[in-house]
């Protein structure tokens, strides 16, 4: 309450006259303050403020070497902009121009000499209140701050959650862990890296990416499932899963949703044109091109009812064949310099998303998390076994595993 922290205000009197010090001293004593601080060289006051901190300025104007305006533009820049330092000008200029002139400098309130003690307090005690219930709001504000971006991480969470059961539900018939919509997530943003995409894209990209197949859900078991070569009909059936998926992605407003959308829909499409509706080339949205190469990789290294899991050493021989065919060569260029550095990851479950900017084995842990989650908040502003198959001789582009 105000009554509590009255009297415990700091208070600091700039006059050059003792006089006037020693007066304004007896009265706020008799008040009952014991924190006051003054000077009558008003070239201490900023050593003063500084130390002291007070939370009244009680001012003379007519001072000599440095007056009372030069005092206030001193304090200008120093008083954060969330803060309210009121200050009390007292001064024996009664003109109207040092009364305005005053009040425009910063003054909050202002009496001309000889002062009345209780005037002299009432105006102190008013302006303590303000400062008192300024700082309240801003505590409050603070709080609300504080709960509105709780609640909107708590937000944020949950749509990553969402998502990720979301595409987990997509791949559960032909991938019961989900690992694969994750995977070609951290492979896909460990090629956005590469590409020198910035922190937001890449963790867009590591979020939406694993929302591709989601059109698949669409799919009749009998066509996704399929252990042989789909036929012509079937597989004009499958490719039916890219605008499936778009469908269920479009109309968000969220950039993430935006993303997974356009990868969903595209994703199929190869750089020389042959893809499911023949778009070639830059006509392509990089991130669609980004996940068909880290899905074509994480599909040819893993079982699948159609096919066997081929090594990493020839799924990257038929990705390199089909450059600039299937691929785009920076893409291709970037999956490798991926490889380069051992970062592939074909088995389980990918590793978190602070990995994605680990530059060193010895980074630290807690600045690769914190520059994720900075990342995270940006891309967020208004994710039982079968039997074996058989060894396959066809290649990728040839056979029906690209599904």
């Amino acid at each position: 309450m105000f009554e509590d922290e009255y009297l415990s205000a700091r208070v600091l009197i700039v006059d050059d006259e003792p006089a006037n010090v020693r007066l304004l001293e007896r009265i706020l004593q008799r008040e009952g303050f014991e924190e006051i601080d003054s000077t009558n060289d008003p070239r201490h006051f900023l050593a003063l403020y500084a130390a002291r901190r007070p939370d009244i300025l009680l001012l003379d104007l007519h001072m000599p070497g440095l007056d009372g305006f030069a005092v206030m533009n001193q304090l200008k820049g120093r008083i954060p902009p969330n803060e309210f330092v009121p200050i009390l000008v007292l001064t024996a200029d009664i003109t109207p121009q040092a009364r305005q002139r005053a009040l425009s400098a910063g003054a909050k309130d202002f009496l001309t000499k000889p002062v009345d003690p209780a005037e002299v307090v009432l105006r102190i005690r008013n302006l303590l209140q303000t400062r008192y219930f300024y700082r309240q709001l801003q505590g409050q504000n603070e709080t609300l701050e504080r709960k509105v971006s709780e609640r909107t991480r708590e937000l944020e969470r949950a749509q990553i959650e969402i998502m990720e059961r979301l595409a987990r539900a997509a791949e559960y018939r032909d991938d019961e862990t989900g690992h694969h919509a994750q995977r070609v997530g951290h492979t896909a943003a460990l090629i956005a890296r590469k590409l020198g995409l910035s922190d937001e894209q890449v963790v867009l990209i590591r979020r939406a990416a694993p929302l591709h197949d989601v059109g698949k859900i669409g799919i009749p078991d009998s066509i996704l499932l399929k252990p042989g070569k789909l036929t012509a009909a079937e597989f004009d059936e499958m490719k039916k899963h890219t605008a499936i998926g778009a469908g269920i992605l479009s109309g968000s407003g969220f950039p993430v949703l935006q993303m997974a959308e356009e990868i969903a829909l595209y994703h199929h499409e190869n750089w020389d044109g042959s893809g499911y509706m023949k778009m070639a080339g830059e006509l392509i949205p990089l991130p669609a091109q980004v996940v068909h190469a880290a899905d074509v990789f994480d599909a040819l290294t893993h079982e699948r009812p159609y096919k066997r899991a081929w090594t990493v050493e020839e799924a990257l021989a038929e990705i390199r064949e089909l450059n600039n065919r299937f691929f785009d060569p920076r893409v291709v260029e970037a999956l490798f310099a991926v490889h380069a550095e051992d970062r592939l990851e074909v088995r389980g479950a990918p590793p978190p998303i602070a990995d994605l900017f680990r530059t060193d084995r010895g980074q630290d842990g807690r600045e690769l998390a914190a520059r994720a989650a900075a990342a995270e908040a940006r891309a967020q502003s208004p994710t039982a076994s079968r039997p074996p198959a058989e060894p396959s001789t066809e290649s990728w582009a040839s056979s029906s595993a690209e599904r």
